[in-house]
């Protein structure tokens, strides 16, 4: 009987406590209202407490100060195609989604042009404007459309089909534009803005947060191209290809590219390339008129705790060196397959989309210092990166001229390879692209280019004299790294 009276009295005073506490508050809210009702500040009890409550502090994000400042730099894109590109037979060749989301709404002209839209960010108050290589390349005709709708015919400075980036250019002074921010301090869970045009929309803007970052959704063709994009739940339509994803301080942390859909429009996820690497893209297109990419030479896959596990790693983040490529710099410096690479100088690697994204903001002849994991124990090894083509100078105009005209890059072949194939001298197709001479040719990645029209060659640069400037029918000898010889004969205009 103690024990129930003893529980029975706490019991009344939790309960005399709880309706104490109650008619506190209540009143005290209630005596706030009346006295705005009084006042004349609110008319009826049930109008009054809903605009009281909108008065109480928020935590809820005010975005209209960063819209303001960005729109005016976000610029609406229309090109026009005389014929149908290689460019935009090539995305053909996507899902459905991706020809959509490119190349926006298309409609023919009574001569057979090509219309396609798209968006592109203001960096300079000059008139440079930054936008994806898909949105211009190959375009007959490229128009600006400014926020105010001026509209001003634009040149294209340059494009870099490996990051999907080109820069193009109007004639106009004193333009708003977007400062440069820093998509490394970007984080997943921060708030971001995509502006762009979709669906011919223009000055859109769209909120979200940062979904993930290092994503690699396989949708340049893989070889030497950078996909490390972030990853965003703003909305992303057609039309906003080329756009702005900018942060809450109004700062360009990417530029929107691609996104995830089934059905061609915006089901959630949206994707932008990092700042990080547009930034670099148009240093070297301003500077360059191309992109200098410094290459490290290795191939490189994700590796998950099994695979970790099998191979005796106690790490399971990094990038895993599957293979080294001959004559490259990690050659060079004795990486070899197997390792497991972790950090690029203080940058920690986590996947292999964090390695490509770190090594390409960087240019031939930089050196950078590799951690990586080996039998067990963290190393490290400072690697001076070269160029496509093996050397440690800046890509000239007529290297970059002859990967664009044949399709492929290319690369001098070590010693120690050419006397394993036997062979005196000889140039390796690196990589073959979705178009060009020698894809349509049959060449392969690998291939080693002995001979052309009967006449040995042994470098890249003298490949290049060797094609400047011949037209008609080639003969191209070779060997592959297995032992096959072979011949192709093409065309060249």
């Amino acid at each position: 009987m103690k024990r129930f009276w003893s529980l029975f009295l706490v019991a009344v005073l939790a309960s005399v406590l709880t309706l104490g506490l109650d008619r506190y508050v209540f009143n005290k809210q209630s005596h706030q209202v009346k006295s705005l009702i009084d006042s004349g500040e609110l008319n009826a009890p049930p109008a009054s407490l809903a605009r009281y409550i909108t008065q109480l502090p928020t935590t809820l994000p005010d975005f209209t100060l960063v819209a303001e400042m960005t729109v005016n730099s976000v610029v609406h894109i229309r090109t026009t195609y005389e014929r149908k590109s290689s460019v935009y037979d090539d995305y053909f060749g996507m899902p459905d989604p991706f020809r959509d989301f490119f190349f926006g709404p298309r409609r023919q002209q009574p001569s057979q042009a090509i219309v396609a839209t798209g968006s592109g960010v203001i960096i300079s108050q000059d008139g440079y404007i930054i936008t994806n290589n898909h949105v211009v390349a190959e375009a007959n005709k490229v128009e600006v459309t400014l926020n105010d709708n001026q509209i001003f015919e634009a040149t294209i400075v340059g494009t870099d089909p490996t990051t999907d980036l080109a820069v193009i250019k109007i004639e106009k002074d004193g333009l708003p534009f977007l400062p440069f921010g820093d998509s490394d301090e970007v984080r997943v869970g921060e708030w971001v803005l995509a502006v762009g045009n979709p669906f011919n929309l223009t000055s859109t803007v769209t909120a979200g947060i940062v979904s993930a970052k290092g994503r690699n959704i396989n949708i340049l063709g893989g070889g030497t191209a950078i996909e490390s994009f972030i990853q965003t739940d703003a909305a992303v339509n057609r039309g906003n290809s080329g756009g702005a994803l900018v942060n809450t301080q109004g700062e360009l942390i990417g530029i929107n590219a691609a996104i995830a859909s089934q059905t061609g429009s915006f089901a959630g996820y949206s994707f932008a390339i990092p700042s990080s690497i547009a930034k670099k893209v148009v240093n070297d297109l301003l500077e360059f008129g191309q992109v200098q990419r410094g290459m490290l030479g290795v191939s490189i896959t994700e590796i998950n705790s099994r695979q970790a596990e099998e191979l005796g790693l106690r790490a399971f983040r990094g990038a895993y060196v599957a293979g080294v490529e001959q004559g490259s710099a990690g050659e060079a410096a004795g990486i070899k397959e197997g390792d497991l690479i972790v950090g690029i100088d203080n940058t920690l690697i986590r996947n292999p989309s964090e390695l490509i994204e770190t090594v390409g903001r960087k240019r031939p002849g930089d050196e950078v210092v590799v951690k990586y994991i080996r039998d067990g124990r963290e190393q490290e090894v400072t690697v001076r990166l070269r160029n496509l083509y093996g050397e440690y100078t800046m890509v000239t105009s007529d290297q970059n001229a002859l990967s664009e005209k044949f399709g492929a890059t290319f690369e001098k072949v070590s010693a120690e390879e050419l006397k394993r194939l036997n062979i005196r001298q000889g140039v390796r197709v690196t990589q073959v692209t979705r178009n060009g001479i020698f894809r349509n040719a049959g060449i392969r990645d690998g291939f080693v280019i002995t001979q052309v029209d009967r006449q040995p060659v042994g470098s890249p640069e003298e490949l290049s004299r060797m094609l400047a400037g011949k037209s008609g029918g080639i003969l191209v000898e070779g060997i592959y790294p297995d032992g096959q010889r072979a011949y192709y004969g093409m065309g060249i205009k």
